[in-house]
């Protein structure tokens, strides 16, 4: 008998609140941004499954749907935006690119269409080495409140500003990168000189 253990947490009542303070409410009453725990967040995939015991012996084949962790980190919090149904196409377009097939069964392999839309992953609450931060409602809105910001500015322009960052980058780089060299080299490339008092 296969048993699956996994730890899920609900999302503080506060949390939810700051959040949907921050990026206001979709079409269906529902905020357009959510908390939620790695383990909780499950999505559909769709395919041949092999499913093993404990010493890796195969049980058996099926193919079909199953809901397994969207997110590798699963023991961390994430971000997530809602997108309207139209984000993802219409539905004959979403099962015609998302339809495989496996010895002649055809499974959709992301699941149903999302005719109520989709949460999508924003941000993943981790420092930059992959450790644990805590999720507090400051946190929380200020990763809904940037978002938002963000979307607010013309892609041209963050572009641009991404240009002249690199730019600006890259000029420091070859400025230091200048020093060093000039530091190593001898004074008048090692060519005698003469002083006159």
């Amino acid at each position: 008998m296969i048993q699956v253990l996994r730890e899920t947490r609900e999302t503080p009542e506060n949390i939810a609140h700051r959040l949907a303070r921050a990026g206001g409410i979709n079409r269906f009453g529902e905020p357009n941004y959510r908390a939620i725990w790695g383990w909780n967040r499950l999505a559909w995939i769709g395919g041949k499954f092999e499913d093993r015991d404990e010493h890796g012996v195969l049980l058996r084949e099926r193919i079909e749907l199953r809901e397994e962790p969207k997110y590798p980190a699963v023991n961390r919090w994430h971000i997530e935006r809602w997108l309207p149904p139209e984000a993802y196409g219409s539905p004959r377009q979403w099962y015609s690119q998302t339809i495989e097939r496996e010895n002649g069964i055809s499974v959709p392999a992301l699941g149903p269409y999302p005719s109520r839309g989709d949460y999508e992953h924003c941000f993943t609450l981790e420092c930059a080495r992959g450790e644990f931060i805590r999720l507090t409602p400051t946190v929380a809105e200020h990763i809904a409140r940037a978002i938002e910001f963000s979307r607010a500015l013309p892609r041209t322009k963050t572009r641009a500003h991404l240009y002249e960052r690199a730019h600006r980058k890259e000029q420091q780089y070859e400025s230091w990168a200048y020093d060093v060299l000039d530091d190593s080299v001898p004074a008048f490339h090692k060519q005698p000189f003469v002083t006159v008092p």
